[in-house]
């Protein structure tokens, strides 16, 4: 089954695109358009190549992919950014600090050298040396055992397919800001990753691969709460969490249907 009409109707919109601009831009009639949209007609492969690069997508994407019910696909592939990089004066990599209020500005000033030079900047010792470490503090009682103010050092990762369900990352995110969660990849069945609190009294939640700014794989942390021996509080294991998880996607399965 080809998605085609349904796909190009709905990336178009998505970009704000009329049935005419787009058809300027093919140098074909809005009548072609809209016979596309309604699957009366496909286009030849190279008008589909460039229906492709217009609304940036691929090919395989555009015709064998429901992007609107399962979400792009494509975006999978791509590396997040060009990271912008904090040194000292030997040349060497710092760790730059994410604090709580910092965490708003964070989001647009994340490609900006000048806005990264000014967040406060430190070493830690005995970190892997091939990889780039940003430290972010912790707001809230999700992630619990840790607490508000703890910071998580995270290491960077450039590529979504390369996160890896049940452990726990630092995502900053067009829709959600800044977030440190337990993940679960399901990026190639949907297009998403499902974001899971240690503190079960959070809900689960959806985030869209293409929202995804940057990741950064938890390596460390520091915090100035010692862990109390006599605390009897119970951790989620991962069957607990991906139980959890089946059980959402089943009650969001049958509310849908």
């Amino acid at each position: 089954m080809s998605f085609l009409a349904s796909n190009l109707r709905f990336l178009r919109k998505q970009k704000g695109i009329t049935q005419n601009e787009l058809a300027e831009q093919l140098d074909v009639q809005r009548t072609m358009i809209s016979a596309y949209e309604d699957g009366r007609s496909e286009p030849k492969l190279a008008t589909l190549q460039r229906i492709a690069d217009l609304l940036e997508t691929g090919i395989e994407e555009l015709l064998e992919h429901d992007i609107e019910r399962l979400g792009r696909r494509a975006i999978q592939k791509r590396n997040i950014q060009i990271l912008t990089i904090a040194t000292d004066q030997n040349d060497e990599e710092n760790i730059t600090w994410v604090g709580q209020k910092a965490s708003a500005g964070y989001l647009n000033g994340f490609a900006d050298p000048e806005y990264m030079e000014q967040l406060p900047q430190f070493h830690l010792p005995n970190l892997a040396k091939n990889a780039t470490y940003r430290a972010f503090e912790l707001a809230g009682d999700s992630m619990l055992p840790l607490i508000s103010g703890t910071i998580i050092i995270g290491a960077y990762v450039d590529q979504l397919q390369a996160i890896r369900s049940g452990r726990t990352y630092v995502l900053v995110t067009r829709t959600e800001g800044v977030v440190y969660k337990r993940i679960f990849n399901y990026l190639e069945e949907n297009g998403k990753l499902f974001l899971v609190s240690d503190n079960e009294h959070y809900k689960p939640y959806e985030v869209k691969g293409e929202d995804v700014l940057e990741i950064w794989e938890a390596k460390a942390f520091i915090s100035t709460d010692f862990p109390n021996p006599g605390d009897k509080k119970k951790a989620l294991s991962l069957e607990d969490l991906g139980e959890m998880i089946k059980d959402i996607q089943l009650d969001l399965q049958r509310l849908k249907g």
